[in-house]
């Protein structure tokens, strides 16, 4: 659907205004007639742009993904070692660049979504999965660079740390959500540093003769 510049105007402000309704409430409870009184724009004008609620659900995750990429892309041009970069990515979590009052955690849809379209819709699921599987491949990468480069020593294969890192994190910033307090994400960051570095470290003590 070719749009106007007015009518892509609209059409942003519906997905922009409905993403912050959605962080605060959730998607199935986030009524249609509350997203059009605070968008300010008639019933008729939403179906032109959406033919759904759920159409308009895909639009708002495929936008969070794509955004969500170009963010990492920003914070991953800065020159640093493999780890460094691989910290950066991690420490934008408890505090966004630029912001030091609010991190990636607090505005993650798929914090706040994941278990809820997992039961609600097939396709506003596979946009979040599809999006979460590209991100776990970007941190096995950067893993991977790590070890190239020599600021991180050799482990487990990099994509299954890569899940188990972002498994922690993404559990981490439930129990931030749910206590007001980072100190999850803080206890996140070192216990990545320590799965980062574990086995190297078990492997040097194990080499290392007993006295």
């Amino acid at each position: 659907m070719t749009l106007t510049k007015k009518a892509e105007a609209t059409r942003q402000h519906i997905l922009d205004t409905g993403h912050q309704l959605v962080l605060r409430k959730g998607f199935a409870a986030l009524g249609l007639l509350e997203i059009l009184k605070t968008c300010n724009v008639p019933k008729g004008s939403f179906y032109h742009y959406f033919p759904s609620k759920e159409a308009f659900g895909c639009a708002l995750l495929q936008q969070y993904v794509d955004g969500y990429g170009r963010k990492v892309d920003g914070l991953q041009a800065a020159e640093g070692t493999g780890y460094q970069r691989l910290m950066r990515y991690w420490d934008a979590w408890i505090e966004a660049p630029g912001d030091a009052g609010c991190g990636w955690a607090e505005e993650c849809l798929v914090v706040k979504l994941a278990a809820e379209v997992a039961d609600l819709s097939e396709d506003m699921r596979l946009v979040l999965d599809t999006g979460v599987q590209r991100l776990l491949a970007r941190i096995a990468a950067w893993i991977d660079e790590a070890r190239a480069d020599g600021s991180l020593p050799a482990g487990a294969p990099s994509l299954g740390l890569a899940h188990v890192l972002y498994q922690m994190w993404l559990g981490a910033a439930l129990l931030a959500k749910l206590s007001q307090d980072r100190s999850s994400l803080q206890q996140a960051r070192l216990a990545t540093v320590h799965l980062l570095r574990c086995e190297a470290a078990a492997s040097a003590s194990s080499s290392t003769p007993a006295h």
